[in-house]
């Protein structure tokens, strides 16, 4: 049987991209797969009674080594913010290339712990800073310190001890360059040094903890439990900063997408699915029903959807229970129609995750298609006509060419980059200043332009001729070019009108990293966690691949 990739059209909609979920193909399982014969080290642990200090953690091999340079910093409460303006943080951190002498210590200490105003060098491969989630950390130290391991309910509400407001690399502020590293074989997986970075942050909050507790009450504090640490994680707030990204990259997103359609067209094109691959996809789907039950938000958007995929999971299991045949051939594929035709997106593409589970072989092979050297497709081809470019716009972006941006609603927002911060932001093009400043993000708009444009020109006019005299679509001209050869590179939506859910964007994004319990504090920022229930470094030489379903109770 041949299968069909999914139409782009269908997939790329935000409100479909919006609901992915983690799979085998995020980063940081994939990370933790590519690392688990690694030397993981504790270097230095130089904290004083209260927790502040300097730490290194390593991992090593052939001859190779990664480096974390924690600096745990004494602020007051009144300076702790997750926003991007913050200027103190409970923790900062680098992951260094090598292993950092005393000297380098030094000027780190001196730079990391200032961020964006501090100046990092080609050895430093990603810089981020944290803050403690203060009621947790203070009830685990304070139950260590007496001698007992803390209510697993107040954890398992958060989730973790710590969260990341930023996690920089690929040459801010100072940090190495991606063409210095990016040909080492460890390192091809996307964002896989950032990954590296917050799992071993993970791994410094609980030596913290222990720390910190064993300071306090040095006769009777006791270690945090083992089974505790792994189920809990690093949590993270993410905002407007992270939309951008799945725009200005297209074949990244391009790869990442292509690799998970290809994952779901391969396990639908299997004929004969074992009884024991089929166990490991039911057995993970029962037991992430336990996981789901914790994610905890004040949100009611997002409690609308845990409602909804519970509801919808409960259903699907009870198909599976009573309806499903598991001698058919071709199962999966038989499971794929049956829950696009009953299902919400949501849970679509939560089972979408689930039916990697069995299949690490289809998975792995696909792990590595998942970067892309971005600049080898930016190249308009100037020879082409108009003719092909007008039939490229109608076969990729007939659903965008539908939208009448005339209508003030399809035109309602725009993207910008704020001064003090240089992060990207949305106003209201009507209510608020600034739209001179407007970012070349609305790709649906200036393709329904472009294709206006083009309309009444000569269909054998090549397209350098064209851009000499509308330079100013330039940039949609090679977006046109690059959907041709790679499909799942466009958002298939307007992301100026009323109707924009920002944080579809990031949940997008979010979900090729692993992230769980999105948790929207607004549609334009939320917290999620990374690493819950994920080995400890102690674990790597042989953990369970399926960690991600735990849950703490």
């Amino acid at each position: 049987m041949n299968i069909q990739l999914r139409d782009p059209k269908y997939v790329m909609k935000l409100s479909r991209l919006g609901s992915f979920h983690q799979s085998k193909l995020s980063f940081l399982r994939s990370f933790l797969n590519e690392f688990k014969d690694w030397e993981y080290k504790k270097d230095l642990f130089e904290l004083n009674s209260k927790g502040f200090g300097r730490a290194v953690y390593s991992f090593t091999k052939n001859h190779k080594t990664y480096s974390l340079v924690c600096f745990a910093n004494e602020i007051k409460d009144d300076e702790r913010s997750d926003r991007v303006i913050a200027t103190k943080w409970d923790a900062a951190f680098t992951l260094f290339d090598g292993m950092p002498n005393k000297l380098d210590l030094e000027r780190l200490q001196n730079e990391v712990p200032k961020q964006e105003i501090g100046r990092l060098s080609y050895k430093e491969l990603a810089l981020s800073r944290a803050n403690k989630s203060v009621r947790v950390f203070d009830h685990v130290v304070e139950s260590l310190a007496n001698g007992i391991q803390p209510d697993k309910n107040i954890l398992s509400k958060v989730g973790y001890l710590y969260r990341t407001t930023a996690v920089y690399g690929s040459g801010k502020f100072g940090l190495a360059d991606r063409f210095r590293i990016k040909n080492r074989k460890e390192i091809r997986g996307p964002f896989r040094l950032e990954m590296m970075l917050v799992y071993l942050v993970r791994q410094f909050t609980f030596d913290q903890v222990n720390h910190i507790a064993k300071n306090r009450n040095p006769n009777l504090a006791v270690e945090l439990d083992l089974n505790i640490c792994r189920n809990l994680g690093i949590g993270n707030s993410t905002g407007l900063g992270m939309a951008p990204f799945i725009v200005n990259h297209p074949t990244l997103l391009n790869n990442w997408i292509l690799s998970r359609e290809t994952a779901l067209k391969q396990i639908r094109e299997i004929e004969n699915v074992s009884n024991e691959e089929f166990e490991i996809f039911k057995t993970c789907l029962i037991k992430s029903i336990k996981n789901i039950t914790s994610w905890n938000t004040d949100s009611e958007f997002q409690n609308n959807k845990i409602k909804n995929l519970l509801r919808d999971l409960e259903k699907f299991i009870n198909y599976l229970n009573k309806s499903l045949n598991f001698k058919n051939s071709f199962l999966f594929n038989e499971i794929y129609f049956w829950i696009e035709k009953n299902l919400s997106d949501e849970c679509i593409e939560y089972i979408v995750s689930m039916m990697m589970e069995p299949y690490p072989n289809i998975v792995e092979n696909l792990i590595q298609n998942m970067s892309s050297d971005e600049d080898k497709y930016f190249n308009i081809p100037v020879n082409r006509t108009i003719e092909e470019l007008r039939n490229i716009l109608e076969a990729n972006y007939s659903e965008i060419l539908k939208i009448d941006f005339k209508k003030e609603e399809n035109n309602q927002n725009f993207w910008f980059i704020s001064k003090n911060k240089e992060e990207p932001r949305l106003a209201n093009r009507f209510n608020d200043p600034g739209s001179d400043l407007e970012q070349p993000l609305a790709i649906a708009r200036d393709i329904k332009k472009l294709y206006e444009v083009i309309f009444t020109k000569k269909n054998s006019l090549t397209i350098g001729k064209f851009l000499m005299g509308h330079d100013e679509l330039r940039h949609v001209v090679r977006r046109a070019f690059i959907i041709e050869k790679f499909p799942y590179s466009e958002i298939q939506d307007n992301t100026i009108g009323s109707k924009l859910m920002p944080i579809d964007m990031l949940r997008l994004k979010l979900s090729f990293f692993g992230a769980v319990k999105f948790d929207p504090r607004s549609d334009k920022w939320l917290r999620i966690c990374m690493f819950q229930g994920a080995p400890l470094p102690i674990d790597l030489k042989s953990f369970n691949d399926y960690w991600i379903y735990n849950s703490l109770n």
